[in-house]
């Protein structure tokens, strides 16, 4: 809207700004400003209480002046006394804020500058800010309510009058004010506070207040005292009437054109008056002593230049001043409450009852029988703001990074990593593991936590695994949302990867078929006569070393330099990404078609979360960092050898604008009602397997530096947390208070020796009847992975999954032998059949160990070359003798160390069956060495990953995939089938 425009460039420049249409002036009386606790109730001075004389009880029954001729100086002496507090008030806020300026914005029909005026001058005593924004004459309902839903969204504006008729002040313009800005308390909200007698969280009518400050000047007591309000109208009518009354007077209201008017006068001991066309009452209406205040000067609503025409006799003189000066100081205190709603809250969370049955239902049918929370409420529980959430429908919503710099001072919580034994293909549980722990941590032991999740790819989803909501009674809901799109963001890193591969293969088109001049006239074309260079281009000659910025400049070697990226077509590395199994598109050829000239080449599809994007969303802190991340990413060479970024390619800013919204984590909440962030997926084995940095720092400030963040990482310890500390917390800075390991006496059995799995086969009898020797031989994989997490000096929880076919011989030989082995504690879990309860031993381990000191530390130094990191995982975390390099890897480093990469951290791609390169071998295989057949880099994400074995990053689907069975029911609109 035009006065947007205008708002924001006169908070920039401090300068009068005048429109055809509209207007707006800023007035900045100080140059700083902050903030003080609330001690306030904001209220005026209630009126003195009734008198005795001559020892008796008898009240005076009249006031003692008609006006009291001091009045002038008690009213001046009143407004001096405001602003001092105001001023007081407001220092104590600059102590802590220097930042903020509070500011009054006067929204008012036409251009006159008489009520600013007045209230410059008050504001500049006490130093606030004030903007006027000029309305047309004639503007509409809809404009003055526009205006007033910008302004309650603007942080910088803490204050709101409306100068306008009152034709214009509907009920639904006054209620369009927030309660905390509606300084005039005019909203039916901030009235109805008056009369209730509760002006804690709200504003009074500051015409009221000074009417209340005059009377109070006088020497007579209020109680018992008649008064009449002639012509007051509206909320102002309401406010004084109560205000009035709360102070023990009698109140009566008339219309100028009551014909019991001059009755209802004379018996009056003060007359608060409103003209309109009316020029007062005549004197002979009013008895002596009388107090008669005319409130016309202060609101000034038809006749705005009334202020320069009004004589200081007038008994009302004095309520403009004192009505000024009382807004601004409701203006210092709504800053003041703006403070303190930024600061941390403490959370009011309100979990949702859980009764779990037995037999324990499908997923599906337990995510339905639970009634979420509206995450509105959620968050409000949780101590977020309104305006740092978006909401995606009822139950799901991103929430604005805005919110780590609110909260930059707040202490950390502990931070608490969920891990696995080496898996079945089965899965152990790690998500539900995660779920039940913060259902327990915060349901049932009362301590704020937070589960930050990976976002499922709709591949496995439609595929094999099926949804990775948790299961059973801990679980994410709706799991419906959480399995299906969520709130877009694979959708997005899918639009922007493909936009990369569209630019390459178009970049690669152009330069084979156009010359260096017909290149440059369309890189850089005349438009309206004039040639400039984007900034991105800009920033291009300055990696080139061609310090010019007119394009008429560029010499022919210059412009060639420019225009040819020359990109090998063998030589990239970038593939399109889709966000389904689709084995047919792991080889393919692109550009068959006649228009494309000849210029095929093979080339091939991975699933969207195998995306570098998607790992970048993963490990950026913010818009700036990702963007630049993103224009790091090579995707591929040149023919002379030197790698080709996306900056290169001019698409950085397109990829930022189709990630500005992903990079919000999304709220969801479990089913005990408790928070969950659900925020990026990258691939496993080829990335970091991890959720993203950014959902885990606003959980731990959110929580509060005794509350909990429970994060999870993918596939086995070996792989999940080797990168976790090795990759993100490197990046993000955080250092975890301690490992949740998890376990489950199948998995254990199969390490022993048991048979191969299956997803959907029946297990064999090994899984079901008891085999004690199994599960201890099994149990040197836990122990192994034990070993690994105090390779970085953190403590260990074992959880052991609890399943329907293990016995308790079973369960307790697991839980000694894992406590013998070096864990601190390892408990046996039930959450998948009771929900938070079931893991209320788990939440205590948890929270003893977590208390307890670490000694975190990385297992290798990014100083070490890339040879010497690769074999330290390897030797260390994996057990292998050593690491063979073929030739294609040895070369592969050579490079990278050339181009400046050897000191990013390492991210092996392998196998998570196994803690070698063979998924077959089980346990804890040994006398092995690691074969590296390639290295690859993401260097927008920051890292460079080996290949180990033959990595594929696109499934495929089995013959019979879980879409068999999801279906939607045409007439509820409910999807079946799904998990």
């Amino acid at each position: 809207m035009r006065l947007s425009v205008a708002f924001r460039h006169a908070h920039r420049s401090h300068a009068s700004i005048r429109r055809s249409r509209a207007g707006v002036k800023v007035l900045n009386s100080e140059k700083r400003l902050t903030t003080l606790p609330d001690n306030s109730a904001v209220s005026y001075p209630w009126v003195r209480e009734a008198s005795s004389t001559s020892g008796t009880n008898e009240t005076v029954t009249s006031f003692k002046s008609h006006p009291r001729k001091n009045d002038g100086p008690l009213c001046e002496s009143a407004v001096c006394d405001i602003i001092q507090r105001s001023r007081e008030e407001l220092k104590a806020i600059r102590e802590t804020n220097p930042g903020l300026k509070p500011t009054l914005a006067i929204i008012q029909a036409g251009e006159d500058d008489g009520l600013l005026e007045v209230n410059k001058k008050m504001a500049g005593k006490i130093g606030l800010n004030v903007m006027q924004i000029c309305l047309p004459h004639q503007c509409t309902e809809e404009e003055v309510t526009e205006e007033i839903l910008r302004l309650n969204e603007d942080s910088r504006v803490h204050g709101m009058f409306l100068h306008l008729p009152q034709s214009f002040l509907s009920k639904s313009v006054r209620n369009a004010i927030k309660p905390q800005k509606d300084v005039d308390g005019v909203s039916d909200l901030n009235v109805g506070r008056v009369v209730l007698g509760d002006q804690r969280d709200g504003f009074a009518s500051p015409v009221a207040g000074a009417v209340l400050e005059i009377l109070a000047r006088h020497d007579a007591p209020l109680i018992g005292k008649m008064a009449v309000l002639v012509g007051v109208e509206g909320p102002l009518k309401a406010t004084l009437q109560f205000l009035l009354q709360n102070n023990g007077m009698m109140v009566q209201t008339c219309q100028w054109s009551s014909k019991h008017l001059q009755k209802q006068v004379m018996v009056s001991d003060v007359v608060i008056l409103l003209e309109t066309d009316h020029k007062g009452l005549p004197p002979t209406w009013l008895r002596p002593g009388v107090a008669v205040i005319n409130l016309s000067s202060a609101l000034m609503e038809e006749h705005p230049d009334s202020w320069e025409h009004r004589a200081e006799a007038e008994s009302g003189a004095g309520v403009g001043p004192l009505s000024a000066a009382l807004r601004m100081q409701h203006v210092v205190r709504s800053s003041r409450r703006w403070i303190q709603e930024q600061q941390y809250q403490p959370w009011r969370l309100c979990p949702l009852k859980l009764q779990p049955l037995s037999p324990v239902p499908s997923d599906i049918e337990i995510s339905r029988a639970q009634t979420p929370k509206p995450i509105s409420q959620l968050a409000q529980e949780i101590g977020l703001l309104p305006e740092e959430l978006e909401a995606y429908g009822k139950t799901k919503a991103k929430v604005q990074l805005s919110l780590l710099n609110r909260l930059q001072h707040q202490p950390n919580g502990k931070y608490v990593l969920v891990a696995g034994i080496t898996p079945t293909p089965l899965g152990e549980g790690k998500s539900t593991v995660t779920i039940g722990l913060v259902q327990a941590l915060s349901a049932h032991l009362k301590l704020n936590s937070f589960a930050c999740l990976r976002q499922p790819s709709q591949g496995p989803t439609f595929g094999v695994k099926g949804g990775a909501a948790g299961g059973g009674y801990a679980q994410v809901i709706p799991m419906e949302e959480f399995n299906l799109h969520l709130t877009g963001d694979i959708h997005a890193i899918t639009a922007a990867n493909n936009l990369v591969a569209a630019a390459i293969d178009a970049r690669i088109l152009h330069e084979a078929t156009q010359s260096d001049k017909a290149l440059y006239s369309r890189l850089v074309p005349s438009v309206n006569g004039v040639r400039c260079f984007s900034p991105i281009q800009m920033d291009r000659l300055q990696r080139l070393g061609i310090n010019k910025s007119d394009p008429s400049d560029l010499t022919t070697e210059e412009v060639r330099a420019f225009v040819r990226l020359d990109l090998d077509p063998e030589k990239v590395t970038w593939q399109r990404v889709v966000d389904t199994n689709d084995r047919f598109l792991r080889k393919i050829t692109v550009g068959q078609a006649n228009t494309e000239k000849g210029h095929s080449r093979q080339t091939q599809f991975d699933i969207a979360v195998a995306s570098e994007i998607m790992a970048i969303l993963a490990l950026t802190d913010g818009l700036a960092d990702m963007r630049a991340r993103l224009g790091r990413m090579v995707v591929g060479s040149s023919r002379n050898g030197q790698p080709i970024t996306t900056d290169d390619l001019g698409v950085t800013g397109a990829l930022a604008v189709l990630m500005k919204d992903a990079i919000k984590p999304t709220l969801m909440q479990t089913l005990e009602g408790t928070p969950v962030f659900v925020h990026a997926g990258p691939f496993a084995n080829i990335a970091h397997g991890n959720s993203s940095v950014l959902a885990d720092k606003l959980a731990l400030k959110l929580v509060g530096e005794e509350g909990f963040v429970v994060t999870e990482a993918g596939f086995g310890a070996d792989i999940g947390m080797e990168k976790f500390f090795n990759i993100k917390c490197r990046t993000s800075g955080l250092k975890p208070d301690v490992v949740v390991l998890v376990a489950t006496v199948r998995a254990l059995k199969m390490h022993g020796g048991g048979p191969n799995v299956t997803a959907g086969v029946p297990l064999p009898k090994e899984y079901i009847n008891e085999n004690l020797q199994l599960v201890a031989d099994g149990c040197s994989n836990l122990k192994k992975q034990i070993q690994i997490t105090h390779l970085f000096g953190v403590p260990v929880v074992v959880a052991l999954n609890v399943f329907k076919a293990d016995t308790q011989a079973e369960l307790d030989l697991v839980c000694c032998i894992a406590e013998a082995s070096g864990a601190s504690a390892a408990v046996q879990c039930h959450h998948w059949s009771r929900g938070g309860r079931g893991s209320v031993e788990l939440a205590q381990a948890v929270k003893k160990v977590a208390s307890q000191n670490n000694h975190f530390q990385f297992l290798y130094n990014l100083q070490d070359s890339i040879v010497e990191k690769i074999r330290t995982i390897a030797q260390k975390v994996y057990g292998a003798d050593d690491i063979e390099l073929s030739p294609e890897a040895q070369a592969k480093i050579d490079y990278y160390n050339q181009q400046g990469f050897g000191a990013l951290p390492i991210c092996m791609a392998k196998t998570h069956l196994s803690l070698s390169h063979m998924p077959e071998k089980k346990g804890v295989p040994t006398g092995f060495i690691l074969p590296i057949r390639d290295i690859r880099a993401s260097i927008g994400a920051g890292f460079i990953y080996p290949l180990v074995g033959t990595m594929s990053t696109m499934p495929g689907l089995p013959t019979r995939p879980c879409f068999y069975d999801i279906d939607l029911d045409p007439v509820t609109g409910e999807i079946k089938g799904l998990f």
